[in-house]
């Protein structure tokens, strides 16, 4: 097995490795990567983003959004947690999560903490999750990807993945929330990630034949950097790829109540209508029609507003007001 040496804690770039890896490293070679990111959420492939996160929040602290080319559910990344990927030839393993799950176990019983796998996917210590898992399958070869949290802001977890009060009808996957831990909080004696880095992979190399090390050439950072430009760093991928959903905001201001009903598809408002007590200066189905069309994000509604004149149809409000009221 080939461990390939990733130091990046670049989300978009790390994500777009993985595919990478699966598509372009077919010699019937096995790949190891263990890898961290900065603080990012992952959601999977066919999750409705917006769906999925504390939208405001996210840009308080600069959290970054990828898309993954796996299913299941939205995940919080940080220095504190670890990520391993392997890619090997199919053998018939899709959804076959224990056989890939059973050195993170082994290696846990090395440091004196019994862990389990629970459920489809996930791994537990005493019936709280610290690992979940996924699965992508490209042709004849299949990577299996995993997070393991070992000293995480489950603090910071909790703020990003909690979508808050909006009303979204989504046929997205919406993520279950499950009971979680630190491995850190287990220990009986101090390990660092780095340490519990060295003894993870010594698990996932064991018994495996012509085992090495592999470092990026400068081919493969020219590919994976255009992926990562072109696809993960893209909001048509990571925001515009969601699935169709309604969006429902409502407002209480002093020139009356307002309730907007959003149809999105592809990441672009699709259907528009404004309901509520207030008192309109124009027809306001021309506000409705002129936001189809646009993409579901803050600066390309602002925009739209302003070249609009907002206030020829609700001259009790401004496009800065109004676009808050849209997107958070």
């Amino acid at each position: 097995m080939i461990e390939v040496i990733n130091s990046s804690h670049d989300p978009y770039f790390n994500l777009a490795l993985e595919e990478f890896a699966v598509k372009n490293w077919s010699d019937g070679q096995s790949y190891f990567i263990l890898w961290q990111n900065q603080p990012a959420v992952i959601v999977g492939r066919n999750q409705n983003t917006i769906g999925e996160i504390n939208q405001a929040y996210i840009e308080e602290q600069g959290i970054k959004v990828v898309r993954r080319m796996s299913g299941g559910g939205a995940v919080y990344h940080d220095l504190g947690n670890l990520n391993f990927t392997i890619v090997v030839n199919e053998n018939n393993d899709f959804a076959n999560f224990e056989k890939f799950t059973r050195p993170v176990i082994a290696a846990l019983e090395k440091i004196g903490i019994e862990a389990e796998n629970n459920g489809r996917n996930d791994i537990t210590i005493e019936g709280r999750k610290f690992s979940g898992n996924a699965q992508f399958k490209f042709k004849d070869r299949l990577l299996h990807h995993g997070t393991i949290l070992f000293d995480s802001r489950l603090e910071d977890m909790a703020r990003a993945l909690n979508p808050g009060e909006q009303k979204i009808s989504s046929k997205g996957i919406k993520s279950v929330r499950s009971r979680v831990t630190n491995i850190s909080e287990h220990l009986s004696a101090p390990v660092s990630v780095e340490e519990f880095k060295r003894i993870l992979a010594e698990e996932v190399l064991q018994g495996e034949n012509d085992n090495h090390t592999y470092h990026l050439s400068d081919a493969d950072l020219q590919a994976v950097n255009y992926l990562k430009n072109n696809k993960y760093a893209a909001w048509a991928w990571n925001y515009g790829n969601s699935p169709a959903y309604n969006i429902r905001k409502t407002g209480v201001f002093s020139w009356g109540n307002i309730d907007i009903r959003l149809d999105i598809k592809r990441g672009l408002i699709s259907g528009c209508r404004i309901y509520g007590d207030y008192f309109a200066a124009g027809d306001i189905g021309e506000l409705e029609q002129a936001l189809i069309g646009e993409e579901y994000r803050e600066e390309e509604i602002k925009k739209c507003l302003a070249q609009l004149q907002l206030k020829k149809y609700l001259p009790q409000t401004d496009e800065t007001a109004f676009t808050a009221l849209l997107c958070k």
